[in-house]
């Protein structure tokens, strides 16, 4: 069967990788695809062991979580470029929650009791992360993710990128971050290392600083080239030439040799619904990351995304993590983009990432030894720049108010409550839902007289317009539905009231999308209110679906098959018609040409 046929094809459904095989023959695609692989692995290493540290765990499990899950949502996943594996925000959001319910991290110091404890729970957060997201993709429910709009995305990210970069203040600083994870972010953890600043460690903070400008200055002149990569491995050697673990500073240590074992993760049921709510958050957030990252580089090569194969991929490969030892995973903007530029043409770039990760779990981690910590901060910092965009907020705010403020109440809260970022994005969701409902609460009503130029056009904004004492135009720009139908009833009633020669109310329905049981039930109260009145209600321009709604619900034979009409001027020259009125008394009808 031909490629182009491979989505009537279930065999291509359930295995999408198989896609890939007839592009792999070409050389030049196999060879993009491997230069790729090893392009990405030189960027995802280093960053791997410096996210692992932000998620609370110690540096050799962002090698774990950037093998399995890597690969396994890369086979299933719809994205030929999206890179998978450990991202900041999700990494921090894991911390937060476990760290939460444990009181702790495991990343220094900490006892084999604690750091099994740590483990065992991250890593069911993981599967729980991954099942939420594999259900949404399976039962094609991707759809949900668009209960977080884009302001509200954008603010928390700005806060979460502020979050984790400043986390990282006392590694680079070489003193000890003050509090419990649990305790006040800003007030309590932040400013106790500031007020350490007298006690900074000299060599520690050389280090982070040094590698901060071998980083920056590479950016600038040398893109191509994996500047965290050359960052990592100089400091590594330069900490072994001067002895930086002897002078007190903190390096990642020894790390075991040998693939993450497979073990079935610690499921806690005494907090599982804590984990659960944390765990939907994290898939949404994560999802929603990797999703607009897949969209962006599909526009760019021309491919089709599905984003709910893209759930069953990233689902997959949390399910699959979390039987080896990995934290939640997700796209990374970052390690997509080496990929995308280094020429990648289909999935099998991200399983060679993943196998030379396995070849330095297996071989390399011994060289891994004085790679100092202050180091891996710095690499967290500069990723997370990156993610810091004001302009989207201010550009939010111009575009609509509300989405502004759902924006900034976004950032202000994940800021404010930080380490429990999930309180941020939860305030900002409900802000946005509630906003949105206000919006369409109230939405626009516009009252017609006849322009010049024979249209129909607001009174409100053309007070001269010629209009009709028995007649009442009027333009309802929303759906019909339980929030607003009061509204509704009320703007007639009160049109009513300021025209008492209303023989007939015409309401121009092009704009009305929706009618629910609720709004049925006041049109239908509305027809026998304005009836016993004297007042006849007319329809114009109802779409199919809402016209459907009125015929099982009779509604239709209740206000009278004569009383719809396809367009206004078909129900005016009927209105007219019927009011026994022509000419220059037919003040709304269009002049003849």
């Amino acid at each position: 069967m031909a490629i182009k046929d491979k989505s009537s094809n279930l065999l291509y459904k359930f295995f999408p990788f198989l896609a890939w095989l007839p592009l792999l023959k070409d050389p030049a695609i196999l060879r993009a695809d491997l230069i790729a692989g090893l392009t990405v692995a030189l960027v995802l290493i280093p960053q791997s062991m410096a996210y692992a540290n932000l998620a609370g765990l110690p540096a050799y499990f962002g090698l774990y979580i950037a093998f399995m899950p890597v690969m396994v949502a890369a086979l299933w996943g719809s994205s030929k470029q999206l890179g998978t594996g450990p991202v900041a925000v999700v990494s921090i959001m894991t911390a937060t929650t476990v760290a939460g319910l444990l009181g702790g991290t495991a990343v220094d110091n900490a006892s084999p009791e604690f750091l099994a404890q740590y483990i065992g729970m991250a890593t069911f957060l993981t599967l729980l992360v991954g099942l939420f997201q594999f259900s949404l993709g399976i039962f094609r429910l991707g759809v949900i993710v668009n209960f977080l709009s884009h302001p509200v995305i954008v603010g928390f990210t700005n806060a979460a990128a502020l979050v984790i970069g400043l986390s990282q203040l006392s590694k680079i600083f070489g003193v000890a971050m003050p509090g419990a994870p649990s305790d006040h972010f800003l007030g309590v953890r932040i400013w106790g290392v500031l007020q350490q600043m007298a006690e900074t460690h000299w060599p520690t903070f050389i280090m982070g600083m040094g590698a901060f400008g071998v980083m920056m200055l590479m950016k600038k002149y040398v893109p191509k080239l994996p500047g965290v990569l050359v960052a990592v491995a100089g400091a590594t050697i330069i900490s072994w030439l001067i002895g930086f673990e002897a002078m007190g500073g903190k390096v990642v240590g020894q790390i075991p040799d040998g693939l993450p074992s497979i073990q079935m993760p610690g499921i806690d049921m005494n907090h599982i619904g804590y984990l659960v709510v944390n765990a939907i958050i994290i898939a949404l957030v994560g999802f929603m990351e990797a999703i607009s990252i897949a969209k962006a580089m599909a526009a760019k090569t021309k491919d089709k995304i599905d984003p709910n194969q893209e759930l069953v991929g990233q689902g997959m490969g949390n399910i699959v993590g979390s039987f080896t030892q990995a934290y939640p995973a997700s796209g990374s903007f970052s390690r997509s983009a080496v990929n995308l530029n280094a020429g990648a043409r289909t999935g099998f770039s991200s399983v060679v990432t993943a196998m030379l990760v396995v070849v330095t779990l297996l071989f390399l981690t011994p060289l891994l030894y004085h790679l100092p910590k202050a180091v891996l901060a710095a690499v967290i910092m500069m990723a997370v720049f990156g993610l810091i965009n004001f302009s989207a907020v201010k550009h939010a705010w111009k575009t609509s108010r509300h989405d502004g403020i759902a924006s900034v109440a976004t950032f202000v809260c994940t800021l404010g409550f930080a380490p429990h970022l999930e309180k941020g994005i939860l305030i900002g969701a409900g802000l946005a839902l509630g906003m949105y409902l206000y919006r369409t609460m109230k939405p626009r009503v516009a009252m017609l007289g006849r322009y010049p130029d024979g249209t129909l056009r607001d009174l409100a904004v053309n007070p001269d317009l010629a209009k009709d004492e028995e007649i009442i135009v009027l333009r309802f720009d929303g759906s019909l539905y339980f929030a607003n139908v009061s509204y509704f009833e009320d703007t007639i009633l009160e049109a009513v009231s300021d025209n008492q020669d209303t023989k007939y109310i015409l309401v121009v329905g092009d704009g009305i999308n929706q009618l629910d049981a609720s709004g049925e039930e006041v049109v239908h109260h509305i027809i026998d209110r304005l009836r016993d009145n004297g007042i006849t209600l007319v329809f114009s321009g109802l779409k199919k679906q809402i016209l459907d709604v009125m015929r099982k619900t009779n509604l239709f034979e209740a206000l009278g098959t004569e009383n719809f009409f396809a367009t206004e001027d078909m129900a005016l020259i009927d209105i007219y018609k019927r009011l026994g009125k022509e000419g220059k008394d037919a003040v709304l009808l269009p002049m003849p040409a």
